[in-house]
């Protein structure tokens, strides 16, 4: 039987989610700014726990258009990681990567690549985080990415882990170069990984 309720998660489970969030956005931040070779900032994110209904409306509304790079993660927690960007920030990052002027039309074969690459250092310093700190094994797949509206991107982990507790970690960063990019990561456990996460940092 679990012990945890998602529907009751506050206090202190809450503050731990919240850490991961922070440690996590952090690590992102330096591997991006690696990763352009300039100096990026970072807003103290927002942590929500949400539901799959709720979250196209926290970023900005079901229609909003958006990039979004998925991956499954497997090891000692199971579940799945999404990283979704704005369309225009995320074609104001792959510019920057590309060292090209933002494009207009559908993403070239090499932007989408270019932004594949983000996603996967960005997701991979949330879960490097994660594992530093719970001591757990954490592999992801190979990223996979859409460019749709919010809704219809979040339908997918909405099928596959809908059954499982209906409720996701939202975790929504503003990093800043020269523009603001609103980036939003969402972690997707089942609910014995919860269980995993919360006992092994000695909850």
């Amino acid at each position: 039987m679990s012990k945890v309720d998602l529907n009751n998660m506050e206090g202190v489970y809450f503050d731990v989610l919240k850490e991961i969030g922070n440690i996590g956005a952090g690590n992102a931040t330096t591997a991006l700014a690696q990763l352009l070779n300039q100096k990026v900032d970072m807003k103290v994110p927002k942590v929500a726990l949400l539901e799959f209904s709720e979250v196209g409306e926290a970023m900005g509304g079901e229609e909003q258009l958006m990039a979004g790079i998925y991956q499954l993660v497997e090891g000692d927690i199971t579940g799945s990681i999404m990283f979704l960007l704005e369309e225009k920030s995320a074609r104001t990052l792959v510019s920057s990567l590309m060292g090209t002027p933002p494009s207009e039309g559908p993403f070239t074969e090499m932007e989408l690549s270019a932004l594949q690459e983000i996603g996967n250092i960005i997701t991979g310093s949330y879960l490097s985080s994660l594992s530093m700190l719970t001591n757990l094994k954490i592999i992801s797949s190979v990223p996979a990415i859409s460019i749709d509206m919010a809704g219809a991107i979040m339908s997918v982990p909405a099928i596959e882990f809908g059954e499982l507790g209906d409720k996701l970690l939202l975790i929504q960063t503003a990093f800043s170069d020269d523009v603001q990019l609103d980036g939003y990561f969402i972690l997707v456990p089942d609910l014995e990984s919860y269980d995993k996460i919360l006992t092994s940092i000695g909850m």
